[in-house]
């Protein structure tokens, strides 16, 4: 008997592929199996429905810590792409590896998802799954469905659908971000209701501020109380998305060369890597911070990628590493106007001095003032020169001109 494992939601996409699978690729049993990486509870009554209603073996994998950690890897990495957190993209390798995990457990020779052959998500999957020895399977990029058809045959075959704006938005939830796209937000000039978010309110004139502890890089409690990563997400979501903080309206381009119109909702991660920036931001040398930019965007980059476990990720955790290390202390944030700004940080590791800063003292140090002046008269030394060089040659120039007959002046 051939079994394939299929990704399985209990939305459109996945529902019509479990018949798919049978009557077109052959399949004699499939089995779904959905991974909980912090998708809200009626997803997985939906899809345990949708599987009982189909008879569907069904296994749901528990990821939510392993997703945490690797969310809070990505915070010392300061990890955003386009200029939002990486949410959905860091979730599908670990959804991915879950599954697999189940497909090699339950003896399946083959592995399906329900991507299109537009976005990343189908390569995000692969990229895990092509490293096993499982048929890998897309009925709906290989068959080129289209959202319409999809709903024309489960009206056919009396497949277990929901309608209502599930059916039109694509909806994706994990514990650090929300993303919604189709339908009319797929107009790059629709403005959307605020009837498409589900995490955050509308920003107002309130405010609070919070402190969040670090150790090396990670963080670890909210006012002085401590929590795991998967609380204390959803801690911060629920608090900081109450002022309206962590929506993205964007342009974003895909690893296909697509540009597509995205929305994203993320208040608690936008909290964490805005501290997190923050309390760099006093430890870390200029040095350290302006070459620790490459790596970020290198780290995410790969991220949005979903090869989180690349070799060159390996490599670019070693210097994040090295640097978390003194990445330990306070940042007190403030929710205002639907933004999370750091107003105050603290740590013993601050590579600072207030007395060297100050306005107010004469020296810093056993350097004094006036021992700048040497400094002041070097800076910008070559740029006076090289201006100096390009005006005579200018004026070299204007004098040739007017002794070969071409004219100056009124005559040109």
């Amino acid at each position: 008997m051939t079994r394939v494992a299929l990704a399985f939601s209990g939305g459109l996409d996945t529902t019509v592929c479990v018949p798919l699978l049978e009557e077109e690729y052959g399949y004699d049993d499939v089995i779904g199996v959905t991974v909980d990486v912090g998708q809200p509870a009626e997803e997985f009554d939906e899809a345990e429905e949708t599987a009982e209603a189909l008879g569907l073996d069904h296994y749901v994998v528990d990821a939510r810590a392993e997703f945490a950690q690797l969310c809070l890897e990505s915070v010392r990495a300061n990890a955003t792409y386009q200029g939002y957190p990486l949410g959905t993209a860091l979730a599908r390798p670990v959804i991915a590896e879950a599954i697999l995990e189940v497909a090699e457990e339950q003896d399946c020779t083959g592995i399906a998802h329900g991507c299109t052959g537009k976005g990343n998500d189908q390569l995000r999957f692969e990229a895990v799954w092509r490293s096993s020895d499982l048929e890998v399977i897309a009925p709906v990029r290989e068959l080129g469905l289209t959202r319409e058809w999809e709903k024309e045959y489960a009206a056919e075959k009396d497949l277990p659908v929901e309608g209502g704006s599930g059916g039109d938005w694509s909806i994706d939830t994990n514990i650090w971000s929300r993303s919604v796209e189709g339908d009319d937000l797929e107009d790059p000039n629709y403005v959307p209701s605020t009837e498409i978010y589900a995490w955050t309110e509308d920003p107002s004139d309130e405010t609070e501020e919070i402190e969040i502890t670090f150790e090396n890089g990670y963080p670890v409690a909210v006012d002085g109380q401590e929590y795991e990563p998967v609380a204390l997400i959803e801690h911060l979501n629920e608090l900081a998305g109450s002022y309206g903080v962590g929506r993205t309206d964007m342009m974003e381009d895909r690893m296909l060369g697509l540009k597509v119109r995205e929305n994203y909702e993320h208040p608690g991660a936008t909290t964490l890597l805005a501290a997190h920036e923050a309390l760099e931001g006093l430890v870390l040398t200029q040095e350290e911070r302006q070459f620790k930019q490459q790596i970020d965007q290198q780290w995410s980059q790969k991220g949005y990628e979903g090869l989180i476990d690349a070799p060159l990720v390996s490599a670019l955790e070693s210097f994040i590493d090295e640097t978390q290390q003194r990445v330990t202390g306070t940042v007190t944030i403030r929710f205002e106007g639907g933004q999370a700004r750091p107003v105050a940080r603290d740590s013993t590791f601050a590579a600072y001095s207030a007395e060297h800063a100050s306005f107010d003292t004469e020296t810093v140090g056993k350097i004094k003032q006036e021992d700048a002046t040497g400094v002041a008269k070097y800076h910008g030394f070559q740029r006076r020169l090289a201006n100096e060089a390009i005006a005579a040659n200018a004026d070299d120039e204007t004098v040739e001109l007017a002794t070969d007959g071409s004219g100056t002046g009124d005559d040109q």
